[in-house]
C-alpha cells in the first residue's frame, strides 16, 4: 500500500478483450479481470435485462420463505447443468462467501446426521479458497494464511496437491470417523495455475467418500465454461457432494457466487421438520444479480462459449509456447481450457513475476503474478485465434524489455 498508494493503475472502461486506462490507452485483458470476465466488456444485453429488473424490484432478501422469481429461476437453472439435477443452490455474494458457506454446511449436515465429531477439512497446499475465516484457514499458500494469529478455523489438515496417497494419510492419521471433507480445486488458480492427472479426482473423492467424508469441487474459478464445459466435475465425470461457485456465473456484472448441495447434503434440512441451516447473507439470491447470471447462462450457450473455451486450450499453449526462449521464462504451464501460466525463472529474486507482469502492462496486456512465480492467462472465452497471436506478441514485447 505505501508503494501503490501515489501511483494506483486506474481502469476506466471496458470494450469486448480489452480495457482502457483513463488517458485511454488500450489493454488486452489476459486475465479477464479475476478470472471472470468470461463473456468480455460491454454486453449491453446483459446491461439492459438489469436495468430492467431494478426498474421493476433491485433486490429483494431471500430468508424464511420470501424468495424472487429471478433467484428461482437461476438456481434452477444452475442445478440443471451440474453433475445432479436434483441439487440445491444457495447463493451469496462471490466465492469467499461460497467456500465458508460450504464449510459451514458440511459441519452442519455432519450434525444434523448425528455425526458431529467430523469436523476434520483437507485441502491442499497451492489452494486458494477465499478470504473468510474458513478460506484462509484452507488456503494452501502461507503468506495468505500469516500474520492473522494462527490458524482461524482449527481442524484443517493440508497435503500436497498432486499426491491422492497424503490424502490417504492424512486420512488415516486424522481417524476417518472425523473426516468431514476435502476442497478440491480443479485446476489449482491463484496457486499458480496447477493442473493435475485426471485420475486424482476420482481416486481423491473415492478416499474421502470411502471415510465417510464430503467431495467439495471448489469451481469458482473453474465453473461457467472456463475449463470447457459447465463446471469441471463435469468433464471428469465427478459427483461432488458440494460445488462452489462465483465469478463466471455473472462475469463481473454483478457479484454472486453460491454452494450447490447434492440431493444427500440437501435432504436432512428439506426432510426434517424444525431443522434449520441457520445462514444467510444481506444479498442471498440479489435479485438484478440473479438476472445478470440467466443471460450470461443465455450467451454462453448461444455463442458456444463452452466449446471455445476448450478449444482455446492448446491455442494459448502453442501461441505462448516459444516465450521459453526467453532468459527470464522457466516454462509455459498448460492448463485446462482457457488456462494457462507463464512460468518465470524466479531463482532468488522473488520480485521477477511481479516486475514482469508489470513490464508486460507496459506493453499493452494485463497480466498477474501467481502463487510460485507464474504470470495469470485467462483471457475472455470470447478471444480470437488472432487475438491469442496478438496477446502473445505483447507477452512477448514486455518480457523482452526485461
Amino acid at each position: 500500500m505505501s508503494k501503490v498508494q501515489h501511483a494506483p493503475f486506474i481502469v476506466d472502461r471496458g470494450e469486448g478483450i480489452y480495457v482502457y486506462d483513463e488517458s485511454g490507452r488500450r489493454y488486452l485483458d489476459a486475465a479477464a479481470s479475476l478470472w471472470y470476465m468470461n463473456v468480455g466488456y460491454g454486453r449491453t444485453e446483459i446491461i439492459d435485462a438489469m436495468a430492467e429488473q431494478m426498474r421493476k424490484l433491485p433486490a429483494f432478501h431471500a430468508f424464511i420463505d420470501y424468495g424472487t422469481r429471478p433467484a428461482i429461476d437461476l438456481a434452477d437453472r444452475i442445478a440443471s447443468v451440474s453433475p445432479d439435477p436434483g441439487s440445491k443452490v444457495f447463493f451469496g455474494s462471490g466465492g469467499s462467501d461460497a467456500v465458508d458457506t460450504a464449510a459451514k454446511m458440511t459441519r452442519r449436515y455432519f450434525n444434523a446426521i448425528g455425526q458431529p465429531e467430523r469436523t476434520v477439512f483437507i485441502s491442499r497446499e497451492w489452494a486458494y479458497h477465499g478470504m473468510h475465516p474458513y478460506g484462509t484457514s484452507l488456503g494452501g499458500m502461507e503468506p495468505n494464511r500469516a500474520g492473522y494469529g494462527g490458524d482461524l478455523v482449527t481442524d484443517i489438515v493440508i497435503v500436497p496437491h498432486d499426491d491422492a496417497e497424503a490424502v490417504e494419510k492424512a486420512i488415516d492419521h486424522a481417524g476417518a470417523e472425523r473426516i468431514a471433507g476435502i476442497f478440491v480445486e480443479p485446476v489449482i488458480g491463484a496457486g499458480g495455475v496447477r493442473p493435475v492427472e485426471e485420475a486424482y479426482f476420482g481416486a481423491v473423492q473415492e478416499l474421502v467418500r470411502n471415510a465417510g467424508g464430503l467431495y467439495v469441487s471448489d469451481e469458482v474459478i473453474t465453473g461457467f465454461g472456463r475449463v470447457g464445459d459447465w463446471f469441471a466435475a463435469n468433464k471428469y465425470g465427478l459427483q461432488p457432494d458440494l460445488i462452489t461457485f462465483a465469478k463466471g456465473v455473472t462475469c463481473g456484472y454483478a457479484p454472486l457466487g453460491g454452494v450447490i448441495a447434492s440431493p444427500k447434503v440437501a435432504a436432512p434440512f428439506f426432510d426434517t421438520p424444525g431443522l434449520m441451516f441457520r445462514h444467510g447473507y444481506t444479498y442471498s439470491g440479489h435479485t438484478t444479480a440473479c438476472v445478470a447470471g440467466l443471460v450470461v447462462m443465455d450467451i454462453l450457450e448461444r455463442e458456444g462459449l463452452l466449446a471455445r473455451a476448450a478449444e482455446l486450450e492448446d491455442e494459448l499453449y502453442q501461441a505462448l509456447l516459444p516465450l521459453e526462449e526467453l532468459p527470464v521464462v522457466d516454462h509455459v504451464r498448460r492448463g485446462v481450457g482457457a488456462l494457462a501460466a507463464v512460468q518465470m525463472a524466479v531463482g532468488e529474486d522473488d520480485t521477477l513475476p511481479y516486475r514482469a507482469a508489470s513490464s508486460c502492462r507496459e506493453a499493452g496486456v494485463l497480466t498477474r503474478a501467481v502463487g510460485g512465480g507464474g504470470l495469470q492467462v485467462s483471457p475472455p472465452l470470447i478471444m480470437t485465434t488472432d487475438q491469442v497471436s496478438e496477446m502473445a506478441s505483447l507477452f512477448r514485447v514486455g518480457l523482452e524489455a526485461m
